[in-house]
């Protein structure tokens, strides 16, 4: 949490981005190759990425350490004239509009993965990834804006099917996809996690506030690819995360395990089976999502009548070691409660 407080801090004078009201720029021919863009989204500013995918807390820290070296947030974290993007169109578009999978790698070169062109063909779907946007990059500086503006800018160039937009990742860059679809249910219909997960409340992503897990419940699906021969790590974590998934109320899930495929990228037959997956929601129950959201409720008032009575009992170091495990267990759920807890132990 605290590892990401030095990169936000640098991002500290405001930056003016391009505009997000102009007009959608013309179709573009469909190619494939690096390119650049221009246009900055609301999704993207600073202060939204620290609102959905930072906990509460963290949010807070980071502005009272800006604010205490005289600083302010910047409008947005990437310079898009400095940045380059590898993007992938079929020639065909379909007629209820190009799907689009924004996707986030382990490495830092842009590309599009061997055998890959002819399905997104064939099922009409757009590719886009970010370049320098690995594994070691910043996650919530440079990789988690970088996919939101890839996604906005297809969008502003192409007629996208919104019922249709992925994230999708492999390795380190599914579990930021992850964080993207849990975070942003209003941009991403679905997410492809290539092997590489993590629970909802034990990984780095933190629930977002009630507005966006709830949407994110009732309308994203998430589907797991994992190589058979793929390390242990990756397995245990796929069974987690599916679980955590389930403990979240998100139903509208899929798996499948690669026979014969390592610690690798999907191939062309595991991407089609991930895109046939991806477009086959299921609605859940309403009256089993109703019952789970109450169970989880019921988690997260326990929690906070436990931080409670430590601050009543005058045992405040146990109580904010506690309020911090709920922040980080319950994100933007728990506020504007774990806000309050935290003013009072001040």
């Amino acid at each position: 949490m605290r590892a990401m407080l030095p990169a936000l801090a640098a991002a500290a004078a405001c930056v003016r981005g391009a505009s997000t009201d102009a007009a959608p720029e013309p179709a573009a021919p469909p190619a494939v190759g690096r390119v650049a863009f221009s246009e900055y989204s609301p999704l993207s500013t600073s202060s939204e990425v620290m609102r959905r995918l930072l906990s509460p807390l963290t949010a807070a820290e980071v502005q009272r350490s800006l604010e205490h070296l005289g600083k302010r947030l910047r409008g947005q974290s990437v310079d898009l004239a400095a940045e380059r993007f590898v993007l992938y169109v079929p020639p065909l578009a379909p007629a209820e509009g190009y799907a689009l999978l924004t996707f986030v790698p382990p490495w830092d070169e842009a590309q599009l993965p061997p055998g890959w062109a002819s399905v997104l063909d064939r099922y009409g779907v757009i590719f886009v990834s970010a370049a320098r946007s690995g594994n070691d990059t910043d996650p919530i500086g440079r990789r988690e804006p970088l996919a939101l503006l890839a996604a906005w800018n297809v969008m502003q160039r192409y007629r996208v099917d919104t019922r249709r937009v992925y994230v999708g990742g492999f390795s380190g860059g599914s579990r930021i996809a992850l964080r993207l679809a849990i975070a942003y249910p209003d941009l991403f219909r679905g997410a492809l996690l290539n092997a590489g997960s993590e629970p909802i409340d034990a990984g780095h992503a933190n629930p977002p506030p009630r507005e966006l897990l709830e949407r994110f419940q009732e309308s994203t699906r998430v589907v797991y690819v994992t190589g058979e021969n793929d390390t242990v790590r990756p397995m245990n974590l796929d069974t987690a995360s599916l679980e955590s998934m389930r403990d979240w109320c998100v139903f509208d899930t899929a798996s499948r395990i690669t026979y014969g495929a390592a610690h690798e990228i999907l191939s062309p037959a595991a991407l089609s089976w991930a895109l046939t997956a991806l477009a086959e929601h299921v609605r859940t129950d309403a009256a089993k999502l109703a019952a789970c959201r109450a169970t989880l409720e019921q988690r997260l008032s326990a929690r906070l009548a436990h931080v409670h009575e430590l601050i009543d009992a005058g045992k405040r170091d146990e109580a904010r070691k506690a309020l911090l495990e709920l922040d980080h267990r319950f994100g933007g759920l728990a506020a504007p409660q774990s806000l309050a807890l935290a003013s009072a132990l001040e």
